[in-house]
């Protein structure tokens, strides 16, 4: 089984980083709780509108990637990206 790390990367609508903040805490909690994967949050250092959701250490991708579907749209992080675009997500697993 291979261990993958997720990396997903968005961009905030201007005056909603407070409301995102909330969403992407209460996320992160749905996810530790249910999966036991601890999400990591940055956001781009040259850009402040670029955020980014970091999950390492996920064996179940399956479950794990419904799971962060389902609880991304739950707690309404989408609602607070810039209109027309979407998370993106980058899937890696270790080079060996």
């Amino acid at each position: 089984m291979s261990i993958a790390s997720y990396y997903v990367y968005y961009k905030v609508e201007p005056g909603k980083l407070e409301a995102l903040r909330r969403a992407v805490s209460s996320l992160f909690r749905s996810l530790e709780d249910e999966c036991g994967v601890r999400g990591r949050w940055l956001r781009r250092r040259d850009d402040a509108a670029t955020y980014m959701e970091v999950y390492e250490g996920v064996t179940d991708t399956r479950r794990f990637e419904a799971l962060l579907a389902r609880e991304s749209e739950r707690h309404g992080v989408s609602a607070c990206l810039v209109p027309g675009t979407n998370r993106r997500a980058e899937i890696f697993a270790a080079a060996e």
